[in-house]
């Protein structure tokens, strides 16, 4: 087992760039097999889910080469065969073979998908968007097996505006008879960033980024080059984490329209920032104020930096509140912050932060991926060392988290007991 060690109270001066964003890479890795040509995709983070997706790709006898921060994807071999019920439960993001595959062969097999622990994490908006375009969907056990004779374009409208699902249609329906509209798309960046990979394959996306995207099916996609997009939940942990402990601290290659939320709610606080064209530099405070948060899908606050933020609610003079609407299980790390010194209470999905509070070092668990960006933040933050298991959560998302930190004057180790 891998533990993370922390010892905190220090200032982080200099510059982390932020690498791919690792929301788009999950999606962008399943999309490639849609062509019957090679890909190649550049700014691809080296995270563990990143091996995870191509470990499935292999598995289908999918040609795989990485080189430096790109990967080359030719499945001109591919074999549509069954995904394992170990692959699909190694993350959330294994479900978008299902509409790549759909697509592609007009069937797709495999297990109920993994992932954080964080809530409730139906798939049933995705099965409906498959049947709406002719697929019939069964299951055995944890195993779902959609096929379609046909796929047929059709209008779509999505009760919860889910990224995944979104996602998961447009892969579907790329080549599918006729036009297929999405009503009620989510529209994250990452969104369009995927849209945009397979446009340069030669789909026909238009609306991606609104509330309506509309799909011409096509019969064939080629091969294209692409680049992800930054990371902007990477990036706004960071930010954070240089409210807390830059002096100054640089986060670079980001693009900062993708964090309007984040940064509206620390320019509140009295965070000091300043926002270039693609950087923010960021210079911790004695004295914060408190501000409210209220999670929900973009352009508003990002669930995946609720956590973090929680971290700079503890520092701030009086009475915060956090509001979750996404998930039901993502206060998972309060009770880690409150055995490093927060106060914070939670009632039905509200979260109330009560600071100033001097946080100290304690052992403390990665319950989830954003839970654990915010232990580590709360580790740099806390006098002492800081203890956190279960890391594994941390390096599905953050590529080189130990590397950057330490680069701008953290002390953090990774270790194996």
């Amino acid at each position: 087992m891998k533990i993370m060690e922390i010892e905190g109270g220090r200032d982080l001066k200099g510059t982390i760039r932020i690498s791919g964003a690792k929301n788009a890479t999950v999606a962008l890795i399943p999309a490639a097999i849609l062509t019957d040509e090679e890909v190649t995709i550049c700014n691809i983070p080296e995270i563990t889910d990143t091996e995870a997706l191509c470990d499935i790709l292999k598995d289908l006898n999918v040609n795989v080469k990485r080189a430096s921060e790109s990967i080359i994807i030719n499945p001109k071999e591919m074999k549509n065969i069954e995904i394992t019920e170990e692959h699909s439960r190694r993350l959330r993001a294994s479900y978008y073979f299902m509409g790549a595959l759909l697509g592609k062969y007009k069937k797709a097999i495999m297990y109920f998908p993994g992932g954080c622990s964080i809530g409730a994490r139906p798939i049933d908006l995705h099965l409906k968007g498959f049947e709406a375009l002719g697929a019939k969907v069964r299951s055995e056990g944890n195993k779902y097996i959609v096929e379609a004779e046909d796929l047929t374009g059709a209008n779509i409208y999505l009760d919860i505006a889910s990224v995944g699902a979104t996602i998961n249609i447009m892969l579907a329906a790329v080549k599918a008879k006729g036009k297929t509209v999405i009503d009620n798309a989510a529209k994250e960046p990452e969104i369009v960033n995927i849209a945009t990979f397979l446009n340069n394959m030669g789909a026909k996306i238009t609306g991606a980024g609104t509330s309506t995207i509309q799909i011409i099916g096509v019969d064939y996609l080629g091969s294209c080059f692409h680049e992800v997009i930054p990371d902007r939940i990477e990036a706004g942990t960071y930010i954070i984490v240089g409210a807390l402990c830059g002096n100054p601290l640089k986060i670079d290659n980001l693009i900062p329209e993708h964090l309007d939320a984040l940064l509206s709610k620390l320019e509140e606080a009295g965070v000091p920032l300043e926002v270039g064209a693609d950087y923010v530099l960021v210079q911790k405070q004695d004295d914060y104020k408190p501000v409210n948060i209220k999670t929900a899908v973009y352009p508003g606050f990002p669930t995946d930096l609720q956590q973090p933020f929680t971290v700079l609610q503890t520092q701030s003079s009086g009475k915060s509140k956090t509001t979750e609407t996404i998930w039901e299980n993502r206060f998972m790390h309060v009770p880690y912050l409150n055995a490093l010194g927060a106060d914070i209470t939670v009632k039905n999905q509200t979260a109330t932060i009560i600071g100033p509070r001097k946080l100290v070092g304690q052992d403390v668990v990665a319950t989830d991926l954003r839970a654990g960006a915010a232990m580590v933040a709360a580790g740099l933050k806390a006098e002492g060392k800081t203890t956190i298991t279960n890391i594994e959560h941390i390096l599905r998302g953050y590529e080189q988290i130990i590397e950057k930190l330490t680069d701008v004057g953290a002390k953090i180790t990774i270790k194996e007991i």
